[in-house]
């Protein structure tokens, strides 16, 4: 199904779609990878305040290359999740609306919190580049492609691919995968 939603992502939203549901994401999603995550974890560690408020927010995983002359942000693709997963569970229980293969700490947390996980197409970094209107950083300046970034999106395309029942498209996708083929 096809579905057009605005970003920030609220409960309702979230909990309205479905694995292998597309989705094309209009409004503000921000950047954060690796070292962003262990900064934030740390923060968190420490009882200190992060630098956004991840409410209802949705974290797109990728280091954009450098902009070309005119564009807001250079080539635009995703990165691992997995690398993330340590940090995920509590990003999600502060409130975060959206976040391969998950952990199921990951997905537990999903869950938990009623949210969804969205996948980007892999290889496609210069055409989702062309979603994105706006490119600013926000935090983290110091990690160059890993800072944070807030990004304005419209009809960005993704795939929910874990929604907030637990539904795992990659798991279904493989059992559906292997009765056809059967």
């Amino acid at each position: 199904m096809d579905r057009h939603i605005t970003a920030p992502i609220n409960k309702e939203t979230a909990r309205s779609l479905h694995a292998g549901d597309y989705v094309y994401i209009t409004g503000t999603m921000y950047t954060a990878r690796d070292a962003a995550h262990k900064r934030m974890y740390e923060i968190l560690q420490k009882g200190g305040e992060l630098p956004v408020d991840w409410k209802d927010q949705v974290i797109y995983y990728m280091g954009p290359s450098p902009a070309r002359e005119g564009r807001p942000i250079g080539s635009a693709g995703p990165t691992t999740a997995s690398r993330m997963d340590k940090y995920a569970p509590q990003l999600l229980d502060l409130g975060l609306g959206a976040k391969g293969k998950r952990s199921q700490a990951v997905i537990d947390a999903i869950v938990r919190n009623g949210s969804v996980y969205f996948a980007a197409v892999g290889g496609a970094g210069a055409l989702l580049s062309k979603c994105i209107t706006s490119a600013e950083v926000v935090a983290y300046d110091d990690l160059g492609t890993e800072a944070i970034r807030k990004l304005t999106v419209e009809n960005f395309p993704a795939i929910v691919v874990i929604d907030s029942e637990g539904n795992n498209l990659y798991e279904t996708a493989i059992k559906e995968y292997r009765k056809v083929e059967e």
